[in-house]
């Protein structure tokens, strides 16, 4: 207890602590009962088995004097069989009873014998764990500590793993302000708030639909670069975003966009929903038909206004950026972006939120 902080009173607490020492080498120097697993005493002859040969030596003596002292009137004829068969049953049949009734004694003194040392376990149990709560919190404060750090530990192995999906930030134009210079009269000067993400080009088709989709891998390197290259879109950018972040809660609730297997819609769906369609017209699009995944949705929906607040800020950026997409986008590109992840993730929540009602 080195590390333990100095109070103002040492003495009394160091005279505490010896004291609980000493008590618990008391506890621990006593016979714990071992209850069912101690050895029960093996009884050959107990009081119940000298009443039960007492009372059967006495009807054998009062048998005995009573068929062999005692005159008796002789036998009919052709009855001796039946006589000697009657007074055998008039002589053993007490015994068996009387030995019958002993059995059950015995037994029942057993069954109370086991019940005691059954009882006798059950206490030392509670005793052991009320001594462990007690004397063991001290104990178990280093152990409690190693499985904080370790959660702490894996908590920021996830945050660095989220942080893959998203650009490099010291790229971005709010990491360095560099000193502004004054234009020269030959080079256009830039509308006021412009950015300079805002003159980049449009992302390609196939590094949209390939950075919706994530990276398989923490290898897999064109993933990585897809992402990067649709990350300096805006629309892009916010909708990556948002879907990382509620996939990442639908992972909390073991809900995978890669376990589930929507039913496909067609383009011309598709395109429908990007022109502004809700409703009925677009139902095919929420093809998410796992009864588990959307159970648990709705139940999320409903207690948890942090997820619900994600899940309604993704369908907006969704919506937004498809409505763009779909109008320079082929039959072949939209239904490509349809089995991405972000796309799945779309039909749950949309299936979810009403948007295919």
């Amino acid at each position: 207890m080195s590390d333990a902080p100095v109070s103002e009173h040492p003495r009394p607490r160091a005279q505490a602590g010896a004291t609980r020492t000493t008590a618990q080498k008391t506890a621990a120097s006593r016979p714990t009962p071992l209850g069912i697993y101690d050895k029960g005493r093996s009884e050959s002859i107990t009081g119940i088995e000298v009443i039960a040969i007492a009372l059967s030596a006495i009807w054998l003596l009062g048998c005995l004097i009573f068929f062999v002292f005692l005159p008796q009137p002789p036998a009919v004829e052709g009855e001796g069989g039946l006589r000697f068969l009657m007074t055998m049953l008039a002589v053993f049949m007490p015994v068996a009873m009387i030995w019958v009734a002993a059995t059950a004694a015995r037994a029942s003194r057993v069954m109370r014998e086991e019940s005691q040392r059954l009882q006798a376990a059950i206490d030392a149990i509670r005793h052991a764990y009320i001594s462990q709560q007690q004397s063991g919190r001290i104990s178990t404060e280093p152990s409690v500590s190693r499985k904080l750090d370790e959660i702490a530990a894996a908590t920021r192995k996830t945050e660095t793993a989220l942080a893959t999906f998203s650009t490099r930030r010291e790229e971005s134009p709010r990491a360095v302000q560099p000193a502004v210079e004054a234009p020269s009269q030959d080079q256009a000067s830039l509308a006021l708030g412009t950015q300079s993400a805002d003159m980049e080009p449009p992302v390609e088709g196939d590094d949209l639909i390939r950075a919706l989709n994530f990276p398989e891998t923490a290898e897999d390197e064109a993933g990585f670069a897809a992402l990067r290259r649709a990350m300096k879109d805006r629309n892009a950018a916010q909708l990556i975003q948002a879907a990382q972040d509620i996939l990442t809660l639908l992972s909390q609730d073991g809900i995978y966009m890669d376990d589930l297997r929507p039913d496909r819609a067609r383009p011309e769906i598709w395109r429908m929903f990007g022109q502004g369609a809700r409703g009925r017209p677009i139902a095919a699009l929420g093809g998410i038909r796992d009864r588990s995944s959307l159970a648990l949705t709705v139940g999320r929906m409903k207690q948890d206004p942090i997820f619900r607040d994600a899940a309604h800020h993704f369908l907006r950026r969704f919506d937004k950026l498809f409505a763009d997409f779909e109008k320079v986008a082929t039959d072949a590109e939209i239904a490509a972006m349809a089995d991405t992840r972000t796309a799945r993730a779309f039909m749950l929540l949309g299936r979810v939120a009403g948007t295919f009602d």
